[in-house]
């Protein structure tokens, strides 16, 4: 993987105009509009096992806007409605291969308001970018530089539940290199009390980042539950009122693992983690609050992809290993481990740190299985009993 073949998604705040915010809003609805009329089209062809790929969704369209109930689809730019379709596509194709569940149908209340141009539905020049149908640049806040000479190759604006606009926009970043190869590695055990224990018996404080703003947020969705139903002026303002204030948690939450990976990968060449189902211990009802906050699948994505970027390694152990209930110094397996057991002693006369145990453990195997191949995972075991490998390939991600 060479840095020039590298695309990197450089996000920033804009603040349109209200007839730019108009014109967007209306392309959101017509993106929306079209994505679920070709949904309910392919999904009909399946039932009668025929097969709609993008093209015919494409000429679906056209024949759409012919017609006088969806001739206000006109008043936008086709490029995000052909985009949309592409998605489809997509979500399709991954479903077939099963990859993804079945896709569902956008919601005006519930599905994140965007829409992605290409090259022919934007004009980028002299650092100003304009929107096909729009008159004016947008007034976007630079936070940090393009690189230098960059062209954008694909645009992709959108709205957060608080209210606010962002761009995207998609870029050759030749500055994303491969750093020097070292000799360092770590295990990372994520957990509640502490959000990470390295196997160099650091931990890294979990800074609850939901807590701090628990007291303002039950006030403000008690305020939204106690308005009136429907799409009321007050109700709006209540729901997004809501919204800024998991705005702000999750900016907090995004930043803070955003400098943690980014300090693990420059400093290690080899990172073992665990393989945690979380979309599984999320259903405990007693936990689930918190396991959200920490963010452990985030943390995971966010490390897998800057691995990828800078010639790094990400293993994963298998969610059963025992890597709190072996003794990292002579091997010992031990039965039982309650969670309420923070420090034990091994019969060799080691204490351990249960946390810290766990993150050497899972070095020592991430390593050996590492022996085997680079990006090798040990994967859940077969009904015979016998473990099973899988070969990884990084994905590249903006």
């Amino acid at each position: 993987m060479t840095a020039s073949h590298l695309k990197r998604a450089f996000k920033y705040r804009f603040y349109p105009t209200d007839a730019q915010a108009a014109e967007l809003s209306r392309t959101f609805g017509c993106v929306r509009k079209v994505y679920n009329l070709a949904r309910a089209a392919r999904t009909e062809a399946w039932t009668r096992r025929e097969r709609v790929n993008y093209h015919a969704t494409s000429a679906m369209l056209t024949a759409w806007k012919k017609t006088e109930e969806l001739a206000f689809l006109n008043d936008v730019s086709s490029v995000p409605l052909q985009q949309t379709l592409r998605h489809l596509q997509t979500a399709f194709t991954h479903f077939v291969v099963k990859r993804a569940k079945y896709s569902r149908f956008k919601s005006r209340k519930t599905s994140r308001k965007s829409a992605e141009c290409t090259t022919s539905g934007f004009r980028f020049r002299d650092g100003r970018l304009t929107l096909a149908k729009m008159a004016d640049p947008l007034d976007i806040v630079w936070s940090r530089p393009l690189p230098e000479g960059a062209t954008p190759s694909t645009v992709t604006v959108s709205q957060d539940p608080a209210g606010r606009w962002f761009v995207s926009l998609l870029c050759d970043d030749p500055a994303i290199q491969h750093l020097p190869a070292t000799d360092q590695a770590v295990g990372v055990d994520v957990g509640l009390d502490h959000l990470l224990a390295l196997s160099t018996g650091e931990k890294v404080a979990n800074p609850r980042h939901e807590r701090r703003d628990r007291t303002r947020l039950a006030k403000a969705q008690r305020e939204l539950s106690r308005k009136a139903g429907g799409e009321g002026a007050n109700r709006h303002k209540a729901r997004r009122k809501v919204a800024k204030i998991h705005a702000r948690i999750a900016d907090r939450r995004r930043d803070h693992l955003h400098q943690l990976t980014t300090r693990l990968v420059r400093e290690n060449q080899t990172i073992v983690i665990e393989d945690l189902a979380v979309r599984n211990m999320v259903k405990n009802r007693s936990l689930a609050r918190a396991i959200s906050d920490a963010a452990w699948a985030q943390f995971r994505g966010l490390l897998a992809y800057k691995a990828a970027w800078y010639g790094r390694e990400v293993i994963a152990v298998n969610r059963f290993f025992p890597s709190s209930k072996l003794c990292s110094a002579c091997g010992t397996l031990h039965e039982k481990m309650p969670l309420n057991v923070r420090t034990w002693t091994c019969r060799c006369g080691v204490t351990h740190d249960r946390d810290t145990n766990a993150a050497r453990n899972l070095l020592a195997a991430g390593l050996a299985v590492s022996a085997c191949g680079a990006g090798v995972r040990p994967q859940r075991n077969t009904p015979s009993g016998q473990s099973t490998m899988k070969q990884d390939t990084p994905r590249r991600e903006p």
